[in-house]
């Protein structure tokens, strides 16, 4: 596989990315392909390794460990270094749905186990991928053709995020009639409203909604299913349903002062940002709603990569200072022997917000093992600052569990009129599993057998957040393509989706 000593001849090497300096002052992807030549010597870097944990996709100590898709990566990766793109996209699209996606948002867990990261820097497998996919659809490779055949057989899917299109794609490639349906005003869930522009740029989702719609594919925008249009009347007109709704109930933060005017919810807050930038119709996306942060205080409060994108936004909305709390300590810069290869490396990671508030504000807007203990209002309601505590880790003597608790006397005041919860998500909404009446389990996810999809009440289906609970988008994809294929087998008594 690759070039067999190209992982001793060549470094890694990664995208060109535009300088903060410019890619602040709009929203458009600042993430630049390599050229032909050097795209071909990382290629080459991927070594006959024997054991390709980048394809893995296993649980280890509880953290995935290579793609859950299972794309193999080896295979791919020779190909790109031999040139041959179209073999390469071929070889890609057998177990990927939507590489246009992950490459520009997946944290890349086929790097994280790959072996050469063992001992030096790991393949750029995510920069592969996103030119093999870039090169398909540049040259009309990317197709969604109509199924010859039709079942007869109808099926809704509900949500229009990874895990539902992924669902969507497969089920419409058998021979099912598909539709989808989708509360907000646009296609694409989660990869639509809950991703800034700069990281995937929304024309990204629609040419590749259109390949879909013009295979046969009916999607429902402005419907909210569970209020809108309900279980009962889904279940009459569909013999399959498949909920992909996510884990879009989000955590709160109950400090006193939550209700003064400036506390939002970091998905809400992207969300509105987002649709503002696209109903604004500026190709460039100069028209920019600065309203919504210019000259604030903003504290986002939380370290994924939600907070991140937070950070990365208000910087380009013009705020005064951007803060960022995270409750954990902070990581080790180097893996620890307790985190060995090829786990998960849990190490202090510093993403594209924080590199441009280092670069716009000269630190790291990062406080670590800090949480919010009050939220300050004026005299009008508005927020205007927020007390913040220390934290330490402390065990329970009861349960054995370790938590990290509130460290009396450091406590601390800092100016805020915009504070923006990412604290995660609890689970899926009450309304629609109520509306189905599916059972959910202690994290309000649907309730199925291991390893399955199906749903407490017969007909009905789940996949992606909603099932597993908060995760990335590559694993919903892995979801939504695995749901499919049992609904499959429940409609024509077996499945020949791959």
């Amino acid at each position: 596989m690759g070039k067999t000593t190209g992982f001793l001849e060549y470094e890694r090497m990664d995208g060109p990315v535009r300088p903060q300096e410019e890619r602040v002052k709009d929203f458009c992807e600042f993430h630049g392909p390599l050229d032909e030549s050097e795209r071909v010597k990382q290629a080459a870097r991927c070594m006959d390794c024997g054991v390709p944990f980048c394809q893995a996709g296993m649980l280890i100590s509880g953290m995935v460990s290579g793609c859950p898709l299972h794309n193999l990566v080896p295979e791919v990766n020779d190909l790109v270094y031999r040139g041959r793109m179209k073999e390469a996209y071929q070889r890609l699209s057998v177990t990927h749905s939507f590489p246009e996606f992950t490459s520009r948002v997946c944290p890349a867990l086929c790097e994280a186990a790959c072996t050469c990261g063992l001992h030096g820097e790991p393949v750029s497998t995510k920069e592969n991928e996103k030119a093999v996919i870039e090169y398909a659809f540049e040259h009309d490779l990317v197709k969604e053709d109509a199924p010859i055949v039709r079942t007869g057989k109808k099926v809704a899917v509900i949500g229009s995020g990874p895990s539902g299109l992924a669902a969507a794609q497969l089920l419409n490639r058998r021979g099912h009639l598909v539709t989808v349906y989708e509360r907000k005003d646009r296609v694409g869930g989660l990869l639509m409203y809950g991703i800034p522009n700069m990281k995937l740029d929304k024309s990204v989702i629609d040419r590749r909604v259109k390949l879909m719609e013009e295979a046969g594919i009916r999607f429902v925008v402005n419907t909210d299913v569970g209020r809108d249009i309900h279980a009962a009347d889904l279940e009459k007109e569909y013999d399959a349903v498949v909920l992909a709704c996510g884990a879009s109930n989000p955590r709160d933060i109950n400090a006193p002062g939550r209700d003064a005017a400036g506390i939002r919810f970091a998905v809400d807050f992207l969300s509105e940002v987002t649709k503002k930038l696209l109903d604004g119709k500026s190709e460039t996306f100069k028209d920019i709603p600065y309203d919504l942060a210019k000259d604030k205080d903003v504290i986002i409060i939380g370290g994924g990569d939600t907070g991140n994108d937070c950070v990365g936004t208000c910087i380009r909305l013009g705020a005064k200072s951007v803060t960022q709390l995270e409750m954990m300590p902070k990581p080790s810069e180097e893996r620890l022997a307790s985190n060995p290869w090829p786990e998960w490396p849990k190490v202090l990671k510093t993403d594209y917000g924080q590199e441009e508030a280092i670069w716009k504000f000269g630190s790291d807007p990062r406080i670590y093992q800090t949480t919010v203990k009050e939220f300050v209002k004026d005299k009008k309601g508005n927020l205007k600052e927020v007390v913040v505590v220390s934290l330490k880790a402390q065990k329970d003597e009861k349960t054995g569990r370790m938590s990290m608790v509130p460290v009396e006397g450091t406590e601390k005041t800092l100016p805020a009129q915009l504070v923006l919860i990412a604290a995660g998500f609890l689970g899926s909404e009450k309304y629609v599993t109520s509306d189905f009446g599916v059972e959910t389990d202690g994290r309000t996810n649907v309730k199925t057998e291991a390893g399955r999809h199906s749903a407490s009440v017969k007909k009905i289906f789940t996949a992606g957040d909603m099932h597993i609970g908060q995760s990335l988008v590559v694993r919903a994809i892995a979801e939504g393509r695995s749901a499919a294929k049992e609904v499959d087998e429940a409609l024509m008594g077996y499945t020949n989706l791959e």
